[in-house]
């Protein structure tokens, strides 16, 4: 299946995706707002996703966007923890970012939720697959550690994706060294892609679409065609890695939160 071929996303999609990000990134703790349609992940690492709240559907919010943003920031307050949303672009929370602004809030970290096919992303790499393990190594885990990247963040984020039920650990392997890695997620009917990592020294050798090939074989072996990840804006290499692999734009989005960038 193609992206011309595939079926339009619809209104179920987004809360699908969206609940198989949260079940791919094990959020400590998850709440769902009654009545919102939100949920409300919790965790006091450093991957955004898995700290912020996020609507299920794309259409203006049901309850006044105060009363909202009230309801959302009393339930991360509850845990100790500071509020932040994950918003979509979309014109229908225009009110909501209004009141955002008015309390302190700044959009930051444009990023794009993109879709696949996991045939096309299967074809993106001639090399030979990334091996794809039930259970991360401790070469795999290195990768997110090694220079280049931000010991803390690295170590929350192997963390968050270790802890998950059912993710699978892709690893670019030569000469006994994991240069590349990443891993997948099932779930609501898609194959997700998170935690893409090269070492700084391997870059531009085509490793990462090697992890993407592999990680596609993987889902295609257990009957997903459809998959899905989310990717910075401004990360012009691997929008272009992504490009190759046939995934495209499905909406973007933006962290909101008072202070420093998550």
């Amino acid at each position: 299946m193609t992206m011309a071929t595939m079926a339009p996303l619809q209104p179920a999609d987004i809360e699908a995706i969206e609940r198989a990000t949260l079940a791919a990134v094990a959020p400590q703790w998850l709440q769902e707002l009654d009545g919102d349609g939100w949920l409300l992940p919790m965790d006091s690492g450093t991957v955004g996703r898995a700290k912020s709240a996020v609507p299920m559907r794309h259409a203006a919010p049901r309850a006044a966007p105060d009363r909202l943003l009230e309801r959302i920031e009393a339930g991360y307050a509850a845990r100790g923890l500071a509020t932040m949303l994950r918003l979509p672009d979309a014109a229908c929370f225009d009110a909501l970012r209004a009141v955002l602004a008015e309390h302190g809030y700044q959009g930051i970290k444009p990023t794009l939720t993109q879709i696949g096919s996991t045939h096309a992303m299967r074809a993106v790499s001639q090399g030979r697959p990334a091996d794809v393990d039930a259970a991360p190594d401790s070469g795999w885990a290195g990768v997110f550690l090694g220079p280049g990247f931000d010991p803390v963040d690295g170590a929350s984020r192997v963390q968050a994706l270790t802890r998950a039920s059912g993710n699978l650990y892709a690893s670019v392997r030569e000469n006994g060294r994991t240069l590349a890695a990443g891993a997948m997620s099932f779930g609501h009917g898609w194959a997700s892609v998170h935690g893409m990592r090269t070492d700084q020294s391997s870059r531009g050798h085509g490793l990462a679409g090697r992890v993407l090939a592999g990680l596609a074989q993987a889902a295609l072996d257990r009957g997903y065609p459809r998959v899905f990840l989310q990717v910075e804006a401004g990360n012009a290499a691997a929008l272009a890695l992504y490009r190759r692999a046939g995934f495209q734009p499905a909406w973007a989005y933006r962290y909101w939160q008072r202070g420093a960038p998550p």
